[in-house]
């Protein structure tokens, strides 16, 4: 999988430290039902169906429920455009974009860049973390701030969904995400530094860690169970070859 775009870090997060935040809404979300969300994500009846649930999270405003974003969320993996190694739109834009990321200031120009991007990328995939950021920190710049808030408030209720998932501390209560790169998106939003990764089978990634408090863990796991049955189903060859 190619390294996606820099993840730019913006003060008006109000989730930095949401791993370790004890709120409401982590606690009456709990680990996802990934039998249920299957079901209902592509039932055309239930509240849960993902069609319905992307329509409401694509529009500027915030109605949507904790249960829900967690539907939306996980939904994600039952859809059939799903892969976890997708690759991001415009590549070409992407590296034009690369060394504005790098930058401490950032021109009119480039902030226009960077939300036609965040925009693209959304559109593909909803839930890139990432790129929900960047997309909330132009509109801040652009001084957006009816928007800013908006869509704030889907990047925060995501991070709940995936810290409701479990603690991270062991295999039994790894948290759970649907893209490889949330892994890293997850804990840098926590303001935590990746430093290493490992595979533990038998589907546990486990992501070392740098700017951890004392006492707190070194690393973190992460559950990649239904990630890689849904990318086998969709690759039975590489499946096989796996298994060689």
């Amino acid at each position: 999988m190619k390294k996606s775009t820099i993840l730019i870090l913006i003060s008006l997060l109000t989730l930095p430290v949401v791993i370790f935040a004890k709120t409401t809404a982590r606690a009456d979300l709990g680990r996802p039902d990934m039998e249920a969300i299957a079901k209902a994500s592509v039932d055309d009846t239930s509240r849960f169906y993902y069609p319905r649930l992307l329509k409401s999270f694509m529009a500027n405003d915030t109605t949507m429920t904790p249960e829900e974003f967690q539907y939306f969320y996980y939904g994600t993996l039952f859809q059939e455009d799903y892969d976890p190694y997708r690759e991001s739109p415009n590549p070409d834009l992407l590296q034009e974009l690369i060394p504005i990321y790098a930058k401490e200031k950032r021109t009119r120009a480039d902030l226009e860049k960077m939300i036609d991007y965040a925009i693209q990328v959304i559109n593909d995939n909803p839930i890139d973390l990432r790129q929900l950021t960047n997309k909330v920190y132009v509109y801040e710049q652009k001084r957006k701030y009816d928007l800013a808030k908006i869509w704030q408030y889907k990047l925060n209720h995501l991070l709940l969904v995936i810290a409701a998932s479990g603690t991270g501390v062991d295999q039994d209560n790894a948290f759970i995400v649907v893209y490889p790169q949330h892994e890293y998106d997850f804990l840098n939003i926590s303001k935590l530094t990746a430093s290493s990764q490992r595979f533990e089978p038998p589907h546990f990634d486990y992501i070392t860690v740098t700017g951890a408090k004392d006492n707190s863990p070194e690393g973190y796991y992460f559950n990649i169970n239904e990630m890689l049955n849904q990318y086998f189903r969709k690759h039975p060859g590489e499946l096989n070859n796996a298994e060689k």
